[in-house]
């Protein structure tokens, strides 16, 4: 009887509650409007002109790069890479640009900018996930030049050409022509893509203690709730860079500089804590 009783008191007693885990809120996405693009690229062209020194470091590590890829490719009679590599740099671009992004965000707070403030927080940075989102978008790269050799030796076969006779042959011929226009889309396709998951990704990887899923996720969602805003950064970007390319890659000295500092300063509009 006693035993019975005391499983009854046992029963009855109220079990104590396990306590709610709570998941962190996602950041918030905001709406965006041509007007936030054109003040961001305008924000992007002050913190320019307020700290040029920095903007042409960084700036001509892109030219530099550049320029030694092309040498190596056309060292190795690899011409037909040169303009995929180039293109490349569209896909790694908003990673190499981290260093904007400090340059930005002290100017905005009104600190004062030295080397090693600059460099500071680039150490930081790589102890995080934007080393996971390094390998995204190195992966990608190395997918764009994969397809793009598959491409060349579909439409020309194993045939090696001079760098002249191929420019001559892809713009007078009805197969250069057709390379060319499926080329391009493929690779506007794949950059798009990139785009998507990296555009915002990165600067909020060095601004926020994230996730880098959590940061691709919020830029795709950034640019699907903007699709019409976001394709216009994309087109302006691709067209920025397509000049620069044609100007023997001098023009990055003043474009990266700016599409970094601009690309910055939209993220600040486009995202927001939870």
């Amino acid at each position: 009887m006693g035993t019975y009783m005391q499983d009854a008191e046992h029963i009855s007693k109220p079990v104590p509650s396990r306590k709610k885990l709570h998941k962190p809120e996602p950041p918030i996405v905001n709406n965006l409007s041509v007007n936030d693009l054109l003040e961001s690229v305008g924000a992007g062209l002050r913190d320019f002109r307020e700290a040029p020194y920095y903007g042409l470091f960084f700036g001509s590590i892109y030219v530099a790069g550049g320029w030694l890829l092309i040498l190596l490719l056309l060292y190795f009679d690899m011409p037909y890479l040169v303009y995929p590599m180039a293109a490349g740099f569209a896909l790694i671009a908003p990673f190499i640009a981290s260093g904007f992004y400090v340059v930005s965000q002290n100017i905005e707070e009104g600190k004062e900018l030295s080397w090693a403030i600059v460099f500071g927080p680039l150490k930081l940075m790589f102890s995080r996930d934007l080393g996971w989102m390094a390998l995204v978008t190195g992966f990608s790269m190395f997918i764009w030049l994969n397809i793009a050799v598959v491409l060349f030796l579909g439409f020309f076969g194993f045939r090696i050409f001079e760098f002249s006779e191929l420019i001559n042959m892809i713009f007078t011929t009805p197969t250069g022509l057709l390379f060319l226009v499926l080329g391009n889309v493929t690779g506007a396709l794949i950059a798009f893509g990139v785009f998507s998951f990296a555009v915002v990704s990165i600067p909020m990887l060095y601004h926020r203690d994230i996730d880098f899923i959590t940061a691709m996720i919020t830029s795709v969602r950034l640019v699907v709730k903007n699709p019409k805003v976001m394709a216009l950064w994309c087109v302006s970007i691709a067209a920025l860079i397509g000049i620069s390319l044609l100007s023997g890659l001098i023009g990055l000295l003043v474009t990266m500089p700016v599409l970094g500092h601009a690309t910055w300063h939209l993220y600040r509009r486009g995202v927001t804590a939870p």
